[in-house]
């Protein structure tokens, strides 16, 4: 009988050790992944909230003709398969035709690229360097509302 309790109780306490040491390994393993999707976000929307002043700058000196009264941003922010951090947003209040999107780089500290709708690049475009200006707004515009209107956002009439 004593023989048997001595190797009875060491294998015990050998068998609860080793449940113990597999069941913490386990949910070691399990919550790290948990929190890293959930902290890669959370560092994307606060690097985005740092960024947000860059990508203001970079749309304002685009706005040559100072047609961007107000700037949005979209609260929804995206990590791309590539790891690139997508903001998107919206000037003007008018979410439908002057949308944007701006490319971040995580801790690079500038704005990558930046995407319009037409009708926001449109806004940007310098008329200067194009002789055949009329005739495209008339073929972009043929409404005439909408050609007074796009005239007006350029500061070609008041």
């Amino acid at each position: 009988m004593k023989k048997v309790k001595k190797f009875l109780i060491p294998g015990l306490l050998l068998f609860l050790i080793t449940i113990n040491m597999i069941y913490v390994l386990h949910e070691k393993t399990d919550q790290p992944k948990q929190k890293e999707d959930m902290s890669e976000q959370e560092k994307a929307e606060q690097y985005t909230e740092k960024m947000k002043p860059k990508i203001e700058k970079k749309l304002k000196k685009q706005d040559i003709h100072r047609f961007i009264k107000t700037i949005t941003f979209e609260d929804n922010i995206e990590i791309n398969p590539m790891g690139r951090i997508i903001v998107s947003g919206y000037v003007n209040n008018n979410p439908e035709k002057f949308d944007f999107t701006a490319d971040l780089i995580y801790g690079s500290n500038k704005v990558d690229t930046m995407g319009y709708s037409q009708e926001l690049g449109d806004r940007f475009t310098d008329w200067s360097e194009y002789t055949e200006k009329e005739e495209y707004i008339k073929t972009a515009y043929p409404d005439k509302k909408e050609r007074e209107q796009y005239l007006k956002d350029i500061g070609e009439k008041k």
